[in-house]
């Protein structure tokens, strides 16, 4: 282990990562979107060899890896995981995984709302600062 990866938290590593990623030809992710009286569920579809990151969460939300295989970081660590997997991801969690075969993830929050930008804009923050300001708000870390 170099220096530099002693220094960095992992989630600098995935700011860093998904920096990286955004330079490369991007592939095709298919969503779809189900809902229920209080539910919501976010379907992606990736191809095998896609690398994916995601937004910051700012509350906890069930997953569940339904097809395929990945790496996946849960928490600090990244596992290798195979469907059927379900996690429940704490607040504060921001995803990236690698596809080794077609994946299919869903990830289900608790809401009312149909509209899936709203949800998106709702659950989610576009970055670091913006999840810490979120938590001041609510008076947690």
């Amino acid at each position: 282990m170099n220096a530099v990866d002693q220094l960095m938290t992992m989630r600098e590593k995935v700011w860093a990562l998904e920096g990286e990623v955004k330079k490369l030809p991007q592939c095709h992710i298919g969503i779809r979107h189900y809902f229920s009286d209080g539910v919501y569920a976010r379907e992606m579809t990736a191809p095998a060899g896609a690398v994916v990151t995601g937004k910051i969460h700012k509350y906890r939300q069930i997953n569940i890896l339904s097809s395929g295989t990945m790496s996946v970081l849960l928490g600090d660590t990244v596992e290798t995981v195979t469907a059927p997997f379900t996690v429940v991801a704490p607040a504060g969690s921001k995803r990236v995984f690698y596809c080794h075969t077609e994946c299919v993830w869903t990830t289900i929050l608790g809401t009312d709302e149909q509209d899936p930008d709203k949800i998106e804009e709702d659950f989610t923050t576009n970055s670091e600062a913006e999840y810490l300001e979120f938590t001041k708000l609510i008076g947690s870390t």
